[in-house]
């Protein structure tokens, strides 16, 4: 790959990070322009002006609500993405499952023998790492798309 196209690549990929508030802003903007049939479609670019981010991105990311089954797409000029679920019955943690695979805060270090904290660490940082994401998946789990637009309208 050129220089280039490296350059380009990483302008349009996403990390874990990028996708949760991407896709929950995708979502609250389709609930918010009342896109909840395919002849209410929601252009990508009109949804990357808004979060904003490029286009790339956010028909990435409406790929995974849509294998989730929480949009339906369309491509091509007409184009567009739609809820497929009422705005008040989509939580964040099936937002966050739908782009993430999981609540993850990430992996724990490997373990270095004959080292006091090597290892035991590795066990410790599992243990906190798993109940934080526990506690962020309880809590997105009590969050709707609809909640996210309270107080905009």
């Amino acid at each position: 790959m050129n220089a280039w196209a490296a350059t380009l690549r990483s302008r349009v990929e996403m990390s874990d990070s990028q996708k949760f508030p991407v896709a929950a802003h995708a979502l609250a903007y389709l609930a918010h322009k009342a896109a909840f049939s395919a002849d209410r479609a929601v252009a990508s670019a009109e949804l990357a002006a808004s979060v904003p981010t490029n286009p790339v991105v956010v028909r990435r990311v409406t790929a995974m609500l849509g294998k989730a089954g929480l949009i339906g797409a369309r491509a091509g000029a007409n184009g567009g993405a739609w809820l497929l679920k009422p705005a008040e019955t989509i939580t964040l943690d099936v937002v966050l499952r739908a782009v993430n695979g999981c609540a993850h805060l990430g992996v724990a270090p490997k373990g270095v023998k004959g080292c006091p904290v090597g290892e035991k660490i590795p066990d410790a940082v599992r243990a906190a790492i798993l109940s934080a994401d526990q506690a962020a998946a309880e809590r997105l789990s009590q969050i709707t798309v609809a909640d996210l637009l309270v107080g905009l309208q």
